[in-house]
């Protein structure tokens, strides 16, 4: 049975990928980083969400087993696009935003490759902590660009006031822009490693599926 909630849940997140994109097209700046925000934690929520009601309810299909990483991969493509493309931090995210990328390109195209043999790349432990750090890295920086854009106009009430620009770099705003950046980037640079390490696991488990046989 395909339409049972947990593949509900599955199916509204990969909706809610490109719905995270959209969000800047149609709002300004400061909404469209909430709204993203709000989208993409509640996307992300799902995520443990459908897979603990799978196990629950005993509704574990193979269309969600199917659907569930792509819209993982999904939400977390997406959301780095957008973020690399609009943060004021993106000529040092775009090295992390790449490795993750490629990685999830690269895994996904092995699996497709190898076809049924693709069980041996069963998701690990590891792999699992690698999406979450990818949530949690991209939510803060999400975070960040709300934080700098609340910083930007309290930069035009203060000049708008006359009073000196530099009363601004004790603004909760600023502190905020600052501390969710770097954490959002360090974050960031720890999922890729992650990332690095579960893309290595899997292509060195595929390499006896590759070899030509003789």
């Amino acid at each position: 049975m395909i339409w049972t909630i947990p593949n509900i849940l599955t199916i509204v997140r990969l909706l809610a990928a490109p719905g995270v994109a959209i969000m800047f097209l149609y709002f300004n700046r400061l909404h469209a980083d909430w709204f993203a925000l709000i989208l993409f934690v509640s996307a992300a929520i799902t995520d443990w969400f459908d897979g603990f009601l799978a196990r629950t309810l005993k509704q574990e299909t193979k269309f969600g087993t199917m659907l569930d990483p792509i819209a993982d991969k999904a939400m977390v493509v997406i959301a780095l696009l957008i973020i690399v493309g609009y943060s004021s931090m993106s000529p040092w995210l775009v090295l992390p935003a790449t490795l993750i990328i490629f990685r999830e390109v690269f895994v996904s195209g092995l699996r497709e490759y190898l076809g049924k043999e693709a069980q041996a790349l069963q998701v690990t432990l590891l792999a699992k902590w690698k999406t979450t750090a990818q949530m949690i890295a991209i939510a803060t920086l999400f975070s960040q660009g709300i934080f700098e854009h609340h910083f930007k106009l309290s930069l035009v009430e203060l000049e708008a006031t006359g009073r000196t620009i530099e009363e601004a770099e004790l603004s909760w705003a600023l502190l905020g822009m600052i501390w969710s950046g770097h954490l959002g980037l360090w974050l960031l640079w720890g999922a890729a490693l992650l990332t690095l390490v579960t893309g290595w696991d899997y292509f060195q488990k595929a390499l006896p599926l590759l070899k030509e046989k003789t």
